[in-house]
């Protein structure tokens, strides 16, 4: 999107004065005051818009989601000269740094601030005229689901330690509790259900455009299927198995269509937009990866075709702090390049967990999908035999491993879910003594506020 920028005044959750930005397509935006107090079509229109915009931010930087928890999974590795802190800090450290706004206290004010923007732009939707009911409810319903997302970031990052939730309190007001993961995670879902009420009462079309990541899922009938598609994400986290299949039946799941299908960030070098930042020179992959891939059916040397797409030789090694990779994400090769906020082959692998944990007798099911996976994503023989406990668990995680590589910290999110963190380090090169972290702690700032 080539947009223009407003910048409105923020309050992130620890009570600090902060600082977002809207981006929206002209500077006929008053300000935040003003969308508060007297929203307007207009004005409603365009923080609509720069709601995923505010989520993206952060994504796809060097120091962003993808990156840093994929370096937390081992999925690669960050070698900046200039910044050890991506090694010694995140793999060989004593831990992250809760004072560090870029390491331990990242993934917090950013997604509090869309989270602030999303409840504005909900308080004005109740407020504004010149409106449908059914334009409103397309908002309401879209706004809810990117509330979702932004808090799925938190509690990813976060995990145990909590995160709060009921944040909409007006400045000065106490701050909202810090509760456990499993409030955070009913606290989603709850909001992903709304978004699915409200987007049912929606109009055909949404009054504000999406960015062409949505291709298919730009009306709120479609867009609703991404909305269960999320929901699915978050049931099987939550091990909900019949609440994540009854939503797969309502996303976009298919067995037929291409496994790519999906809502995507997309990025643009142009002036006023942000490129991808993954294409960063200092960012490589683990090439345990190609050891540990197997072959491709019938091959004796031709490794899984989802390395193959996503990997390329570097241009120059690195080498640094003891890790040495000549392999970079070739799925990031241009600065334009889309992050998947979830498709179709997750959909299916999420499937074959749910299946496999909603009841007895399901295992010839679960399999089937595995090698639905293993076949036409991976180019590898289907497995023989219907797997079942352990070696289920085994085989989902390898898939999920080179299916969803270097895409949103899956692999470090689900070793943690698990309960098999510490089995990364057979990931690690040899000779060195990384450590496995867990959770991002609470930042600093947000503590001292509480005191």
């Amino acid at each position: 999107m080539k947009t223009m920028k407003v910048v409105l005044a923020l309050c992130a959750t620890m009570g600090l004065g902060g600082c977002g930005e809207f981006d929206v397509p002209d500077l006929n935006n008053p300000g935040i005051e003003s969308l508060r107090d007297n929203p307007t079509r207009s004005s409603v229109m365009s923080a609509s818009t720069g709601l995923l915009i505010g989520h993206r931010a952060g994504m796809a930087s060097q120091n962003g989601y993808v990156a840093q928890l994929g370096v937390l999974g081992r999925e690669g590795y960050i070698l900046d000269t200039a910044d050890p802190r991506y090694v010694t800090e995140m793999l060989s450290g004593s831990g992250l740094d809760p004072g560090s706004p870029a390491f331990g206290g990242n993934f917090w004010a950013g997604p509090y601030a869309n989270i602030r923007n999303a409840h504005t732009l909900l308080d004005a939707v109740d407020k504004v005229t010149g409106m449908t009911e059914a334009e409103k409810e397309s908002i309401r319903g879209y706004a809810k689901t990117i509330l979702a997302l932004d808090f799925l970031v938190i509690i990813n990052t976060r995990d145990v330690n909590g995160a709060p939730i009921e944040v909409n309190r007006p400045l000065g007001s106490p701050l909202a509790p810090i509760v456990g993961k499993e409030q955070v995670f009913a606290h989603i879902s709850k909001l992903l259900d709304e978004g699915k009420t409200h987007l049912r009462a929606a109009g055909t079309a949404f009054p504000f455009p999406l960015s062409s990541g949505f291709t298919g899922f730009d009306k709120p009938a479609t867009f609703l299927q991404f909305n269960r598609a999320v929901k699915a994400r978050v049931a099987v986290y939550e091990k909900q198995w019949e609440q994540a299949l009854d939503a797969l039946n309502e996303s976009f799941i298919t067995e037929t269509g291409s496994l790519d299908l999906g809502a995507y960030h997309v990025f643009s070098g142009g002036s006023g937009d942000t490129p991808n930042g993954l294409t960063s020179a200092n960012i490589f992959a683990n090439t345990k990866l190609l050891a540990d891939a197997e072959k491709q059916a019938g091959s004796a040397t031709l490794v899984d075709a989802r390395l193959a797409r996503k990997l390329a030789t570097a241009k120059e090694p690195g080498s640094w702090q003891g890790i040495t990779s000549n392999q970079v994400f070739a799925q990031y090769g241009v600065n334009t390049a889309p992050v998947a906020i979830i498709r179709n082959e997750e959909l299916l692998l999420l499937r074959a967990e749910a299946v496999a944990n909603a009841g007895a007798g399901n295992a010839t099911e679960a399999t089937r999908l595995l090698n639905l996976i293993r076949v036409n994503s991976g180019k590898l023989t289907a497995i023989p035999e219907d797997l079942s406990g352990k070696l289920f668990e085994d085989e989902l995680l390898e898939q999920r491993r080179f299916s969803l590589l270097f895409e949103g910290g899956h692999r470090w999110i689900d070793m943690r879910r698990f309960g098999r963190l510490e089995e990364l380090r057979q990931e690690d090169p040899a000779g060195v003594d990384f450590k496995v972290h867990a959770a991002f702690p609470i930042p600093v700032a947000e503590m001292d506020a509480r005191k």
